[in-house]
């Protein structure tokens, strides 16, 4: 397996080749959970997943719970499914708590603190209330507990997220609440914590593959040793493959037929695509890595022909219309110029506008 197909396999079992989803539910069930710190591409990283979907089919789908937006494994954002939250959290938060203990600390969130924190959250939001940030802090403060500036709200709200008081509510406007874990979700069945790391190796292997064991570790944010024994409990009913003498580990049926060249997809910074692997080499060359850190803040998403990172792309929503600028770090061929153009074209379709494209990187090739 070379480098190129190790990148083609991955695009199709993440289901960005070959849209295959019906529900944004199915796509977050898939792939175990989704980075969505960024809230318009993480959307966006569920639509593309998805045949024919539109951005108010994915809203509908946050706003009734189908799913749902919290902070667990590693301390960043995600969408998980509702039947997978409680055993998320139970196997991943202590991880992460122990990654916050320094902000814990200067903070001077001591752990009793944090408990009445959690208490005074979960009254606020009892009996179906969902509530924004800004209530959730004036309810902190009536409780006594002092929010400080954002940062020690944020660390509040984290840590009762964590524990699994709170989720998120449906968005109020362009606001984000908060609501009642306990009342946004039934109880479902609870696995034991080698059953956990059993299904979380398994989702992961299955619809991120071929992956190694490192890649894992690091997007769920577990040690490498609990990733071992994760995959060690599934690796039967995995497909291995060595690599320059390393082991990548793939769904048994993945497909070995490459999409028709070329062929172009526009991906979130934060696609699993790109934020599902600690090595990243099979997508790009090492000064393409180098680029995109350089770009920093600036960088909203990245532009993928034939499976490789060849641009970045940004979006402008006008009433009529949305304007995706391209910036390119190669040329590319005019066949793979109107493959990008198709990409943008489908993305306008998700968001039920017609597309103007603005080139700022290289003229097309003579091909």
């Amino acid at each position: 397996m070379t480098r190129l197909d190790i990148a083609h396999h991955r695009l199709r079992n993440q289901h960005i080749a070959r849209a295959a989803f019906k529900t944004p539910g199915d796509v977050v069930a898939w792939l175990g959970a989704v980075q969505a710190q960024d809230f318009a591409g993480s959307k966006w990283a569920i639509g593309l997943r998805l045949r024919g979907a539109t951005e108010a089919d994915v809203d509908r789908a946050f706003a009734d719970g189908s799913i749902l937006r919290t902070h667990v494994m590693r301390p960043t954002w995600h969408y998980v499914a509702p039947a997978d939250i409680r055993w998320l959290l139970a196997l991943t938060a202590p991880r992460v708590h122990a990654a916050s203990a320094f902000m814990y600390r200067k903070l001077e969130l001591s752990a009793a603190i944090l408990k009445r924190s959690d208490a005074a959250l979960a009254r606020a939001l009892g009996g179906g209330r969902q509530l924004t940030r800004d209530e959730l802090r004036s309810a902190l403060e009536k409780a006594g507990i002092a929010t400080g500036d954002g940062i020690r709200l944020a660390y509040l709200v984290m840590h009762a997220e964590l524990e699994g008081v709170v989720c998120s509510g449906a968005r109020r406007g362009k606001q984000f609440t908060y609501a009642l874990l306990e009342e946004r979700v039934p109880k479902v069945r609870t696995l034991g914590r080698e059953e956990a790391l059993a299904e979380l190796a398994g989702r992961y292997f299955r619809s991120r593959g071929p992956a190694t064991v490192h890649d894992f570790a690091k997007w769920s944010g577990l040690t490498v040793a609990d990733a071992r024994r994760g995959l060690e409990a599934v690796s039967a009913g995995l497909r291995q493959d060595v690599v320059d003498g390393t082991a990548y580990w793939s769904s048994p049926t993945s497909a070995a037929k490459p999409a028709a060249s070329p062929t172009a997809h526009l991906l979130s910074i934060y696609d699993e695509y790109v934020s599902g692997y600690k090595d990243r080499s099979a997508i790009g060359q090492a000064e393409t890595g180098a680029r995109l850190t350089a770009l920093g803040n600036a960088l909203t998403a990245i532009i993928v022909v034939d499976s490789q990172i060849v641009g970045t792309w940004s979006r402008r929503t006008g009433k009529n219309a949305v304007t995706i600028e391209t910036n390119l770090f190669a040329r590319l061929t005019r066949a793979q110029h109107r493959a990008v153009a198709a990409a943008a074209g489908r993305y306008g379709d998700y968001l039920q506008q017609p597309v103007v494209m603005v080139a700022r990187g290289l003229s097309p090739g003579s091909r």
